[in-house]
């Protein structure tokens, strides 16, 4: 039986702090960023995982020796683009907020669950997917197939 599950509505506070835990490990070492954002995201992040939405998944793990905590975290989307040759559907896949505990590193968690959540895109019809990755994660994602490409991205903040 697989330890990888898909997140539910009730999952939604374990999954924000997983990104915390994302999002903090991306800043200066001890420099935990603020979580006031919790509060308003909290809402919104239960309605998108305990609705029909084909175009959101989170997959997780349970932490083996915390009740009702998680253990580790992904998260993707899937887009529509208009289609061309490779991916005439124009689905494309999104991967976000790939997180583990830090006391439950080095076990495959994370690995699973990205396991899992590229067999959904693969049902939900993406042609390819993308993602952008620390520089220690990179060999996961590689051995996962993902290969780095040139194009630079560019971003506005609104």
């Amino acid at each position: 039986m697989s330890l990888v599950r898909r997140a539910t509505a009730a999952d939604a506070a374990e999954v924000l702090r997983l990104r915390q835990v994302m999002i903090d490990s991306m800043g200066p070492p001890g420099d935990g960023g603020p979580t006031d954002w919790h509060t308003e995201s909290l809402p919104v992040l239960r309605r998108r995982l305990d609705g029909p939405d084909g175009e959101f998944a989170a997959f997780v793990v349970d932490h083996p020796e915390r009740p009702d905590a998680l253990a580790a975290l992904v998260v993707g989307t899937v887009d529509y683009r208009i289609g061309k040759p490779g991916n005439p559907r124009g689905a494309v896949g999104h991967v976000f907020s790939v997180a583990t505990d830090p006391d439950c590193r080095r076990r495959g968690y994370a690995r699973a669950c990205m396991e899992a959540l590229v067999e959904w895109f693969r049902e939900v019809g993406a042609g390819y997917v993308h993602l952008t990755a620390s520089a220690e994660a990179e060999p996961l994602y590689a051995s996962l197939g993902f290969r780095r490409r040139p194009d630079p991205l560019m971003q506005l903040n609104l």
